[in-house]
C-alpha cells in the first residue's frame, strides 16, 4: 500500500515536471527565438597610442576632443563659415546622403511591418448561370464582405526579426554615412578655400615679380644703350620677364579653377563679396640714383585660421568617426543576415483567415438575412530537399560577415593612419615654416643687395638673376608651406571625427530600440 502511494506520488511529480518543461518550451516558441550570432565588436587592429604622442601631450592637456568641437567654432574665418553654411544647404552629395537615409528608413519600416499581420477588407460578388439546358435562365448570385489576413508568417524562429535587424543596421549605417559625408564636405570646402587663398597670394607674388623684372629689364636696356650692359644681360632679363609672365598666367588659371571647384562644392554661385581678393602689392619705382634700389614688399599672409584640436586616444577617437561607425553597422547587418539564413532551415508557418458575411442578395449583405462566413487556413512548410540552397545561403552570409569584419578593421586602420599623418604634420610643419620664413627674409635682403651692387656696377647681372630666382622660389615655398600647415589643421580635425557634433560614444553596440525610427 505504501509502495503504491509512493509510486503514485512519483508519477504525479514527474508529470508536473513534464508539464513545466512543455510549458516553458511552448512559451519560448510563442515568444520567438533568435538565431542571430551574438555580436562582439572586433578588437581594433592598431596601436594603443598615436606615434610620437609624447610630443602632443602638453598641448592636448585640458583641450576638448575634436568630435565635440562644432565646425562653427573650428573655423575662425567668418566668410568661410558663410560658405560652409551655403554648402550644407545646397550641396548635391549631401542631399543624396539624406535621401539614402530616408530610403533605408522606409525599407526598415517595411521589414518591421512584416512582423505584424496585414488585415485587409474585401467585398466580392459573383453571378453565374449553369452551363446546362435543363434550367435555362437560372442565375446564381453570391456576395460576401469581410476582414481577412493573407499569409501572415508567424516568426517562430526569428527569420523576420533577423531581416528587421539587418534593415535597422543598414539604416543606421546610412545615418553615419551622412555624417561622414558632411565631415568630408566641410573638409573639402575648407581645403579648396585655402587653396584659393594661396593661389591668390601666389598670383600677387607673380605679379610683383613680373613688375620687378620689368623694371630690371628697363634698367638693363638703359645700361645697354650707354654700353655698360651686354647683349647677354639683355637676353637674360628678357628671359626672366617672360618666365614671370608665364607664372602669372598659370596662377590666374589655378585661381579660376579653384573658384570653379568651390562653386561645385557649394552647389550654387558664390556671392562675389565672399571670394578672397588678390592681395594688392605696391611696387616702388627704382631709385633716382645708383645708391637706391626698389624695396621688396613681402606678400601678406591671408590664409584663414582654425582652432587647435585635441588628439585624444585611438580607442576614444576612432569609435567616434562616423565612417568607422558606419562600417560597424554594416558588420552588424551582416551578422543579422546569418540569423535569417539559419532560420531558413526550420519550418515556416503562415496563417490565412477571413471573417465576414455572405448573402445571395446584395441588399441583404449587411442585413439579418446574411450568413456569417469565415475561413481559417494555416500552412506549414518544411524544407526537405533544395540541393544545398539553404546551406549555400548560410555560407554566403558567413562570408559576408567576414568581409564586413575586414572592412571594419580596414576603416579603423585607415583612420589611425590619417590621424597619425596629421599629427606628424602638426609636429614638423611649424618648424619647417619658421625656417622658410627666415629663408624668405634673407632672400629679400640678398636681392636688395644684389640689385644695389648691380646698379653701382660692382656685381654682374648674373648675380642679380640668381638673387631674383632665389627670392621668387623662397617666397613660393613659404606660401605653399603655409598652405600645407593650414590644410594639415583641416585634415587633423576631419581625421579626428570633427565636423559633426555628436554625443559621447557608447561602450556597447547601438541598441535597436533607442535608434528605431518612428513608424
Amino acid at each position: 500500500m505504501i509502495q503504491s502511494v509512493a509510486r503514485s506520488t512519483g508519477l504525479l511529480a514527474m508529470r508536473r515536471q513534464v508539464r513545466t518543461v512543455l510549458a516553458a518550451a511552448a512559451a519560448a516558441v510563442l515568444a520567438g527565438c533568435s538565431l542571430i550570432p551574438t555580436y562582439e565588436r572586433p578588437d581594433a587592429p592598431v596601436a594603443a597610442q598615436w606615434p610620437a604622442l609624447e610630443a602632443e601631450a602638453s598641448r592636448d592637456a585640458g583641450a576638448r576632443a575634436a568630435a565635440d568641437v562644432p565646425w562653427q567654432e573650428f573655423v575662425l574665418d567668418e566668410r568661410l563659415r558663410e560658405i560652409i553654411a551655403l554648402t550644407l544647404d545646397s550641396n548635391r552629395d549631401l542631399r543624396v546622403a539624406i535621401k539614402n537615409i530616408e530610403q533605408a528608413q522606409a525599407q526598415y519600416r517595411i521589414n518591421r511591418a512584416d512582423l505584424a499581420p496585414t488585415v485587409n477588407a474585401s467585398v466580392s460578388g459573383s453571378r453565374s448561370a449553369p452551363n446546362t439546358t435543363s434550367t435555362p435562365g437560372s442565375v446564381a448570385s453570391n456576395y460576401s464582405a469581410g476582414l481577412g489576413i493573407n499569409s501572415w508568417e508567424i516568426d517562430f524562429f526569428g527569420r523576420l526579426r533577423a531581416l528587421n535587424e539587418n534593415a535597422l543596421a543598414r539604416y543606421l549605417a546610412t545615418e553615419e554615412a551622412r555624417k561622414a559625408t558632411q565631415i568630408s564636405l566641410i573638409g573639402a570646402v575648407s581645403s579648396t578655400w585655402l587653396s584659393l587663398q594661396a593661389n591668390s597670394e601666389l598670383l600677387a607674388l607673380a605679379e610683383r615679380t613680373l613688375a620687378t623684372r620689368e623694371q630690371s629689364l628697363s634698367l638693363t636696356k638703359l645700361r645697354m644703350d650707354v654700353g655698360v650692359a651686354s647683349a647677354l644681360d639683355m637676353r637674360q632679363a628678357e628671359s626672366l620677364t617672360a618666365n614671370a609672365k608665364a607664372a602669372t598666367a598659370q596662377q590666374r588659371r589655378l585661381r579660376a579653377q579653384d573658384i570653379n571647384a568651390l562653386t561645385l562644392l557649394v552647389g550654387q554661385p558664390i556671392p562675389e563679396h565672399l571670394l578672397p581678393a588678390v592681395p594688392s602689392v605696391a611696387v616702388a619705382p627704382p631709385g633716382n640714383d645708383a645708391t637706391q634700389s626698389a624695396p621688396v614688399t613681402p606678400i601678406a599672409n591671408t590664409l584663414s585660421r582654425f582652432a587647435d584640436v585635441h588628439a585624444g586616444l585611438p580607442s576614444e577617437v576612432l569609435l567616434r568617426r562616423p565612417d568607422i561607425r558606419a562600417a560597424e553597422q554594416q558588420l552588424m547587418a551582416a551578422n543579422a543576415s546569418i540569423g535569417a539564413a539559419r532560420a531558413a532551415f526550420f519550418p515556416r508557418i503562415s496563417l490565412t483567415g477571413m471573417y465576414g458575411r455572405a448573402s445571395t442578395e446584395l441588399d441583404d449583405l449587411f442585413g439579418g438575412a446574411a450568413l456569417r462566413a469565415w475561413s481559417f487556413l494555416p500552412q506549414i512548410s518544411l524544407p526537405i530537399f533544395d540541393l544545398g540552397r539553404n546551406r549555400a545561403a548560410l555560407d554566403a552570409s558567413k562570408a559576408g560577415r567576414d568581409i564586413a569584419v575586414a572592412q571594419y578593421e580596414k576603416a579603423i586602420q585607415t583612420g589611425f593612419r590619417e590621424v597619425a599623418d596629421a599629427l606628424a604634420g602638426r609636429a614638423t610643419l611649424g618648424e619647417q615654416l619658421a625656417a622658410l620664413e627666415a629663408q624668405a627674409t634673407a632672400s629679400r635682403e640678398s636681392y636688395r643687395l644684389a640689385d644695389l651692387r648691380y646698379r653701382n656696377g660692382i656685381a654682374s647681372y648674373l648675380n642679380l638673376l640668381d638673387a631674383q630666382r632665389a627670392l621668387f622660389t623662397s617666397e613660393q615655398a613659404l606660401t605653399q608651406t603655409r598652405l600645407l600647415e593650414r590644410l594639415n589643421q583641416v585634415e587633423l580635425y576631419k581625421a579626428l571625427g570633427g565636423g559633426w557634433n555628436d554625443t559621447a560614444p557608447s561602450a556597447t553596440p547601438v541598441a535597436a530600440k533607442d535608434d528605431a525610427p518612428a513608424q
